[in-house]
């Protein structure tokens, strides 16, 4: 006669904890597409503004789920374009800021976010400026993207971001297959607008790479 009554506090639990998730991934996807709007549809001038106050945003959603990756890595994204959008030496801090963020995610949960961590940070190793002025690393970069790619294959952020690599070291020919697979590459779940604007770059991309 006591199974049932201590099964009912489990399966409470379990209810509450998936409902947590699901609040947490309806949240993430929110700013996800807000992220979309202002690096996509949004005109540059006021993209640095609008990211920041994104990340504030997304910094307090870090602060109510302390134990969760998720946040940190939106934190770290939007602070990365961010950075991107800002130019400069604040840059640079910024960069490193989004560094920090997607490290600690990483001790929490590496494979959250179909490897964004991964993804971000490598793009960060590529585009910041190297030693002494910052903390760019090509072969950093290189082992960051080649982790995402291993994780998720088939995904769009994956396969462009590796094939830029590829493109500012010049392998024009080794790029295009993987700027092939972005193209072929799933929509992604509530987020047509990032689809859309990610295809637009990888199509830029490969008509660059086809004609070297």
């Amino acid at each position: 006669m006591m199974r049932p009554l201590l099964a009912l506090p489990l399966a409470l639990l379990l209810g509450a904890a998936t409902a947590v998730a699901d609040d947490l991934a309806a949240e993430i996807l929110h700013l996800q597409q807000r992220w979309a709007q202002v690096a996509y549809q949004q005109p540059p001038d006021g993209r640095a503004a609008s990211f920041d106050a994104l990340a504030a945003d997304t910094h307090a959603l870090a602060e109510r789920y302390p134990n969760r990756a998720e946040p940190l890595i939106w934190e770290g994204v939007v602070r990365a374009s961010e950075a991107g959008a800002t130019g400069g030496l604040e840059a640079l801090k910024l960069a490193k800021e989004a560094r920090r963020l997607l490290l600690a995610a990483e001790k929490i949960d590496p494979t959250a976010l179909d490897g964004d961590i991964y993804v971000t940070l490598g793009a960060l190793y590529t585009q910041a400026p190297g030693w002494p002025v910052g903390f760019g690393d090509k072969q950093e970069a290189e082992r960051y993207l080649k982790r995402a790619l291993e994780l998720h294959p088939d995904h769009i952020d994956p396969n462009y971001f590796y094939a830029d690599w590829l493109l500012r070291r010049r392998r024009y020919a080794d790029a295009i297959p993987y700027l092939e697979r972005a193209l072929g590459a799933p929509p992604r779940l509530g987020r047509p607008v990032a689809d859309a604007g990610r295809r637009a770059l990888v199509e830029e991309a490969l008509a660059r790479a086809r004609r070297k």
